[in-house]
């Protein structure tokens, strides 16, 4: 049985985030195939082509640890009808510098959960097209957009929600199926 390391990326930098119970969630709920990782972006300074010859250390682990991930997964909130500036950051800097593309053929998925009834759709598709931009293959479909109320995710990650749960299952079966199909089309090079 082949395994697939998938890092994920939680658009909120705060502690209590609810994305982060989210993906606490969808790692109980994911199939044996998938082991995650967080890639953390937090302490990246704010991009600047002034860094392209010369990238901090911050920068570069956080660049190391997407190359070494075969999957991207992306739970995030949504901030003014987008995504949170420190995610688009860290996505800049992973994009660059020229020809060093760290989302270049490497599949990605979206999720998001919000209080609101349309929850991240609108940051989700934000995110979407930056990623499209950098050459990322997406899982588009199951579409996740979670309205997140009191008490949805307990305190160890379990949804208290049998259906949400049932469709948080199937969109890690499908990010598993998915990811299999792009590395079988596109495998990564050594």
């Amino acid at each position: 049985m082949a395994t697939y390391k998938v890092g994920y990326l939680i658009g909120s930098l705060s502690s209590a985030s609810i994305n982060r119970q989210l993906a606490t969630a969808l790692m109980r709920l994911a199939p044996p195939e998938l082991t995650f990782e967080e890639i953390h972006f937090r302490d990246l300074p704010m991009y600047s082509p002034d860094f392209d010859k010369n990238y901090p250390a911050s920068a570069q682990t956080f660049k190391q640890a997407l190359a070494d991930v075969d999957a991207v997964l992306f739970v995030t909130p949504e901030y003014n009808r987008s995504i949170p500036g420190g995610l688009k950051n860290a996505i800049d800097w992973a994009s660059r510098p020229y020809g060093k593309n760290s989302f270049a053929r490497k599949p990605s998925a979206t999720i998001g959960a919000s209080p609101g009834p349309i929850a991240t759709a609108v940051a989700q598709q934000h995110l979407r097209s930056l990623l499209g931009y950098c050459n990322s293959p997406q899982m588009n479909s199951p579409e996740a957009y979670i309205q997140f109320k009191p008490g949805l995710i307990d305190a160890d990650g379990r949804v208290t929600n049998e259906d949400t749960e049932k469709f948080l299952r199937d969109f890690m079966n499908e990010l598993h199926a998915f990811i299999v199909r792009v590395l079988t089309v596109l495998p990564r090079t050594a």
